[in-house]
């Protein structure tokens, strides 16, 4: 686990493609609990540590995640998240180039809970909730094409599901159209880093992750790099 930031308050780690943030019905070691068992240790803290889940990155997604170490800190951040106060960018590596360089996607999901996925459609229909997000174009190589990603809602696997029904799938997302799985059985999205004004200090945190290490990835590091804000750690 790489430690990404971390205070009194809040701790942010980079998450791997293999790592689920919250437990679930697999039974696997989840995120939180290895942040826990980290924290216990360094502090060498008696009985339970608390680690609150302010927000989730789907399994085969790496990135940036952050966590609360207080309740305070855990309900501010619960109360950004939800309204928007929460500056979040991803990477997502596309086969298909975009026919727009950027542009503003807006559609109507609905989540299939059985089938653990989203459908996108173009007008609003029952069950659906309106998701919106941005996309840049901000690298190519050869065979593959780097986009950055602005969420304007929090919805189920919402850039997976509309980057597909633009005819770009994420490479190694076999659930949303991509031709092959990813050698390591993630998704070529990544959290890149994420800014917010600190629950209690109030002072603005901006935290990036680094990217996958595999050679695609690191084609596109020059053009990541230029993405992060000024100070960003």
């Amino acid at each position: 686990m790489k430690v990404l930031y971390e205070d009194n308050h809040i701790i942010i780690v980079s998450k791997s493609t293999s790592e689920i943030v919250q437990g679930d019905k697999t039974g696997d070691i989840p995120l939180s609990d290895t942040v826990a068992a980290y924290l216990k240790e360094k502090y060498n803290k008696p009985g339970n540590v608390f680690v609150g889940v302010a927000h989730r990155l789907d399994r085969p997604v790496s990135g940036v995640v952050v966590f609360a170490k207080t309740s305070k800190a855990l309900s501010r951040l619960n109360d950004m998240f939800r309204v928007g106060k929460v500056d979040k960018r991803y990477l997502a590596i596309v086969k298909n180039r975009p026919q727009e360089i950027e542009a503003e996607l807006v559609h109507y999901l609905v989540r299939n809970e059985q089938k653990n996925r989203s459908f996108a459609y173009n007008k609003e229909v029952p069950g659906s909730k309106k998701s919106i997000l941005k996309y840049r174009l901000v690298g190519s190589s050869t065979n593959y094409n780097l986009l950055e990603i602005e969420l304007m809602t929090g919805r189920h696997h919402q850039i997976r599901c509309q980057l597909s029904k633009m005819g770009m799938p994420i490479k190694g997302d076999l659930k949303y159209g991509a031709e092959r799985s990813n050698p390591d059985g993630g998704i070529s999205l990544h959290a890149y880093y994420i800014c917010f004004e600190h629950p209690v200090s109030h002072k603005q945190i901006c935290v990036s992750a680094p990217l996958p290490d595999d050679n695609l990835w690191r084609s596109f590091t020059a053009q990541a790099q230029a993405l992060l804000p000024e100070g960003c750690l």
